[in-house]
């Protein structure tokens, strides 16, 4: 049984320029216990759809399909039992650190306030609880951390703050969205190590376009192109063996297979191309694929992949 389940998810949301179409039709789920990456360029939908499933969408955003935790659609809920899930159920590590702590608040302040609203405690256990936390992410001398503010803490630091945050209140669900985003490369290494270790018992949706992170943490990848899924399986498989161009591409585009990159520009999601979303990128691109659009496809147990290749 699946701890989310994504049907038929729709996120339009207006601009001066038309509608953005993030998110289209995406189906989805994450079992108990699983880990899930969300790979794809930048501006493919992939924060987007995490921000759905919190439900911190701008009001004009127009939300369609299911979003189902636990048994429960969550864009049926009202606020007020949102705001019961959201922390507590279902946690969020935002994008930027830096930008997502309060810059006038304590560290360890920012961690206690969501313990006490989800678990009752005083301000006294609750900054006790906090500096746990802060202990819990590798943060040395979590003590005197928490009584500083966010711009003395590094980049790292700020991340294993956000890890802590998240995992504050013992939630089922981890949406993590880009946590290794602009740390260098020996800082990075260790919050995915932190990631691997923080979340052996959680499930996870792992939002990143950073393959080798991904690699290192998730158990199943699902890969997205212009707001829409193109290709599920099991790590291994994906970069062992992956079946649709896209996938193929972004893969040869790493700096260790070569820096391939793929010719042209991803589509606007305003105004997207007719039949499959990459043809006017694909090196095998058909005319049926410029007329008709793919139906994801599961071409064997665990693998499905969207292309014409395969049908």
């Amino acid at each position: 049984m699946s701890i989310l389940k994504l049907t038929h998810l729709k996120v339009h949301f207006p601009t001066q320029d038309g509608v953005v179409k993030a998110v289209n039709t995406v189906d989805l789920e994450i079992a108990h216990g699983e880990r899930l990456g969300l790979i794809g360029e930048t501006g493919c939908g992939k924060t987007v759809l995490g921000m759905s499933v919190m439900r911190l969408l701008q009001l004009a955003t127009k939300v369609e399909g299911k979003i189902v935790y636990k048994g429960r659609d969550i864009l049926r809920l009202s606020e007020e039992e949102m705001r019961k899930i959201r922390g507590k159920e279902i946690a969020m590590i935002l994008q930027n650190p830096t930008t997502s702590l309060n810059p006038v608040l304590k560290v360890g302040d920012q961690i206690a306030e969501a313990i006490q609203l989800h678990q009752g405690l005083n301000k006294r256990e609750a900054r006790e609880k906090a500096v746990e936390m802060l202990e819990s992410v590798k943060i040395s001398s979590p003590e005197k951390r928490a009584s500083e503010y966010p711009h003395e803490f590094s980049g790292g630091m700020k991340e294993r703050a956000m890890i802590a945050m998240a995992l504050a209140c013992n939630p089922s669900l981890i949406i993590a969205d880009e946590p290794t985003k602009g740390l260098d490369v020996t800082i990075k290494m260790q919050i995915i190590k932190l990631m691997k270790e923080v979340t052996k018992q959680k499930s996870m949706l792992f939002i990143t376009h950073d393959l080798g992170a991904a690699a290192e943490i998730c158990d199943n990848i699902a890969v997205m192109y212009a707001g829409e899924l193109v290709e599920y399986a099991k790590t291994t498989d994906i970069f062992k063996n992956p079946m649709h161009p896209y996938t193929r591409g972004f893969l040869n585009s790493l700096p260790g297979m070569g820096l391939k990159p793929i010719r042209g520009m991803s589509p606007s999601l305003i105004d997207l191309p007719t039949g499959c979303r990459f043809y006017p990128r694909c090196d095998h691109a058909s005319a049926k694929c410029k007329i008709e659009h793919p139906e994801m496809v599961e071409i064997k147990n665990g693998y499905s992949v969207r292309c014409f290749l395969y049908t």
